[in-house]
């Protein structure tokens, strides 16, 4: 239990939209005094050994993977067509969408609502329009 890595818990926290954790508490402020922050932490100390290979091999390396893809759309975003080859125009919106998707699917797995900082209306986050 709790062999997660502090690179591994990092990974995890962004990719469940939960802000930094920093290196040191601040009485009474902040994110750690949230509920559901509360929770991604204690799941992330106390993991069994078969939950953590399941976040590493299945939700980790996959996230990175979709993540690092997402930058690399920019090299297409100056051709429409080329030849025979037809650019997906929507691959950024799509490589966009199938990355929070196992962002979601990460979070449920953890057992904790996607956090603030996840973005977009299905985020689980509060907006307040004025």
């Amino acid at each position: 239990m709790g062999t997660l890595t502090d690179a591994e818990k990092t990974d995890a926290r962004r990719f469940c939209g939960y802000p930094v954790y920093g290196a040191t508490p601040t009485q009474g402020f902040g994110y750690r005094f949230f509920t559901q922050y509360g929770t991604l932490e204690y799941r992330l100390n106390n993991m069994s050994p078969a939950e953590e290979a399941v976040l590493r091999t299945t939700y980790l390396a996959n996230l990175n993977t979709l993540e690092t893809a997402i930058p690399g759309t920019s090299a297409n975003l100056d051709t429409d067509q080329a030849a025979v080859w037809t650019h997906n125009k929507n691959e950024q919106r799509d490589r966009d969408r199938l990355f929070d998707s196992w962002r979601r699917r990460f979070c449920a797995f953890i057992g904790v609502p996607p956090g603030p900082a996840f973005g977009g209306t299905d985020s689980g986050s509060i907006a307040l329009v004025v």
